[in-house]
Order: structure tokens, then C-alpha cells, then sequence
């Protein structure tokens, strides 16, 4: 890097137990959430958008099961398989094992909490899309802490340690299961609504996950990289990075140069490569999360 980062020493303000306390409450808070969500969105429009919480719909709506009862019937087996099976990912780390232990028991707790909560819509499409988003909030919360809220996610890490699926793979089959039995329960057109029910929570975990404000990377090769590299430092003032590429025609060696910046920084990037040298070669990509110095804490 031309800019030198300094030394910050531990970027945690919080010490280990305020941190164990803080990654527990987002667990709790993220369980409470979903939970939420799921009885004023999702069950009451029998959309089964994926998970466990998608199985106690079907069940609800096919035997009248209670979703707390069905989610805790299933949850804890699962947790306990995966404490079995799973060894060094799960059991072998303590904290982890506990954390994903408590939203495996007070997420269905708080859904049977808040089970006489009337529904917020009764328009299908509503519910799909603002019960995704409530469901993506909840559990990128939790995802945030480190931990899990059980049920399918672990079904799907032992799946993938004994057959060598990916984790994403095995995860889109249970909840693609899930979602396909809801077609024969409740209709095509409510799997559907469960589809894109699931498509919103995966976007909504992204957002939670890497933030909305998404940077740009910049990637320069000029002859006249020394001038362009001093611009960007001076009127931008980002750092820059410097690499050594190859002319895949010439085979010439060639300064590349990496900056990234703020999206509202891009245009003063480009007009000063512009200014500087006019045919050089610009990529302008977008960077989802940055963290460092400059951009987002880690």
C-alpha cells in the first residue's frame, strides 16, 4: 500500500465477556424477530418460504400441529445429531454450540409467544415479500453474532460432511423440498408466493450481512502510472496499490494500479485518470464490503 495503515492495536472495543453477552443478545434479538415475522406474515397466508418454519406451516395447515411444537420437535433432534456428527464445526466449539443452542430453543418460544398476534396482511404477495424481509433481518442478526438458528442449516452441514455436496447446494435442495411440498398442501401459486418469500430473505441476509453502501473498486493501468497513482492520493485522497501484471499480447511488464473508493467518489476517479492520461485502461467494479481504514470497521 502507498498509504501506510497505522496500528490500532484490538479493533474490538468490547472485551470477552461483553462481546459473548453482546453476540448472546443479537442471537435473541434476531430469534425474536424471525419468530415475529413468521406468525404475522408467513403462517397466517400459509406461505413455506423454506426451514424448519416452513415445515410447522405445512404441519399447522395439514394436522393442525402448534409451529412452536413442531419447530422445537424439530430443532432440538437436529441439535443434538449435530453435536453428534458434526463434532469440530459444532460441539468442538463451545461458544458457537451455545449460541446456535439458544436460538434453536427460543425462537420457536417466542413464536409460541406471539402465535394470537393478528396478521399484518392478508394479501399473499405482502406477506412473501415483507415476511422475507422480516425473516433476512432476523437471521442476518443472528448471522452477525457468529451463530445459527439451528433447524435446516445444520440438517444441510451434516449432509454436506457425508456426501461432499456443497453447503449451498444441499441448503437450496431441503428448502427447494420444502418449498415443492408446499405446492401440493397449499397450491403453485403459493409456492411461488414461498419462493419469493425465500429470495427476499436471502437478499435482506446480504444487506444485514454486507451493509447497503456499496463501494467501487477501481482498477488503472496506464504509462503514466506514477502521475495518475500521486493524483489519486492528493485529490482523492485514497490509498493505492500497486501490482505488477503482463501484456498478454506483448508480454511487456505493465504497473497496475487498485484503488477503492466511495461510490460518490467514482466520477473525480475517472476524471483525473482522464485528464491524466486518457487512454489508459479503467475497470470500475463494484466492491460489497470494504473494511479497513477509510471504509467500514471491522
Amino acid at each position: 500500500m502507498i498509504k501506510k495503515a497505522k496500528r490500532r492495536g484490538n479493533a474490538d472495543p468490547l472485551n470477552p465477556v461483553q462481546r459473548v453477552i453482546w453476540d448472546f443478545a443479537h442471537v435473541l434479538l434476531g430469534s425474536a424477530v424471525v419468530a415475529v415475522a413468521f406468525n404475522i406474515f408467513l403462517l397466517p397466508n400459509q406461505i413455506a418460504s423454506g426451514g424448519v418454519s416452513g415445515i410447522s406451516t405445512i404441519f399447522n395447515f395439514t394436522f393442525g400441529f402448534e409451529p412452536a411444537y413442531t419447530q422445537w420437535a424439530f430443532n432440538i433432534p437436529l441439535f443434538i445429531l449435530g453435536v453428534l456428527l458434526l463434532g469440530g464445526s459444532l460441539a468442538g466449539s463451545l461458544l458457537y454450540g451455545s449460541k446456535t443452542l439458544a436460538g434453536t430453543i427460543f425462537l420457536p418460544f417466542v413464536v409460541f409467544l406471539t402465535r394470537d398476534l393478528e396478521p399484518a396482511t392478508t394479501d399473499p404477495l405482502l406477506a412473501a415479500i415483507f415476511g422475507g424481509i422480516g425473516v433476512g433481518l432476523g437471521l442476518g442478526i443472528v448471522f452477525r453474532s457468529n451463530s445459527s438458528t439451528g433447524g435446516t442449516d445444520l440438517a444441510a452441514q451434516i449432509v454436506t460432511k457425508y456426501t461432499g455436496m456443497s453447503l449451498g447446494a444441499s441448503v437450496f435442495i431441503m428448502d427447494g423440498l420444502i418449498v415443492i411440498s408446499s405446492a401440493f398442501v397449499f397450491g403453485f401459486e403459493f409456492a411461488l408466493y414461498a419462493l419469493i418469500g425465500l429470495f427476499t430473505t436471502g437478499k435482506t441476509i446480504d444487506i444485514v450481512q454486507m451493509g447497503i453502501g456499496y463501494s467501487k473498486m477501481a482498477i488503472i493501468i496506464s504509462e503514466y502510472e506514477e502521475e495518475v497513482k500521486q493524483g489519486l492520493l492528493t485529490q482523492v485522497d485514497r490509498g493505492v496499490t500497486k501490482f505488477v501484471g503482463y501484456g498478454g499480447y506483448t508480454n511487456h511488464e505493465r504497473p497496475v494500479l487498485m484503488c477503492v473508493v466511495g461510490r460518490n467518489e467514482v466520477t473525480k476517479l475517472k476524471q483525473i485518470v482522464q485528464t491524466i492520461d486518457p487512454s489508459a485502461f479503467v475497470i470500475v467494479s463494484n466492491a460489497s464490503e470494504v473494511l479497513g481504514e477509510g471504509f467500514k470497521k471491522k
